[in-house]
């Protein structure tokens, strides 16, 4: 007998198959939404197994099982999509003001004796302002990208 059982109620059962019959959701939602379906243990239900599962749906068995148990302990939504992270895989060196600090200076006149700011000279000024230890030049790319003003 299996550990986790899939037995979602009426509304659960029917949201899932208009979930597929729409078909306009993600793949991965799609894929989890036919394993639950496939896998209702309810009276009436198809109860297929996880290898049985796992090979019309064409993903792999434990992802089967993963999908039944988020189903079972966090609920329907937790067994749809992605599971969340705990953290962020990295933290963030800049902060936001340290990144308002870059933009400003970024739009404040250039050094004596140059025409525009360069990646390198925005780094090595944040440097000396004391904003950070070390300051690559991509950093400073990446963080000019990201904002939607012109420097220009």
């Amino acid at each position: 007998m299996k550990k986790y059982r899939v037995t979602p109620t009426t509304e659960g059962r029917q949201h899932l198959s208009d979930l597929i019959a729409i078909g306009k959701a993600a793949a991965l939602k799609l894929a989890h939404a036919r394993v639950l379906l496939q896998a209702d243990s309810a009276p009436g239900g198809p109860a297929w197994t996880d290898p049985r599962i796992a090979e019309a749906v064409e993903i792999s068995v434990a992802t089967v099982e993963r999908v039944r148990r988020r189903f079972v302990e966090p609920g329907l939504d937790a067994a749809l999509g992605r599971k969340k992270q705990d953290r962020p895989s990295r933290t963030r060196k800049r902060d936001g003001r340290a990144e308002a600090r870059l933009i400003a200076l970024a739009c404040s006149a250039p050094p004596e004796g140059r025409a525009e700011w360069t990646m390198r000279l925005l780094a090595d000024r944040l440097v000396e302002l004391g904003i950070g230890d070390a300051v690559s030049d991509e950093t400073v790319r990446r963080t000019l990208k990201k904002t939607r003003s012109s420097r220009g």
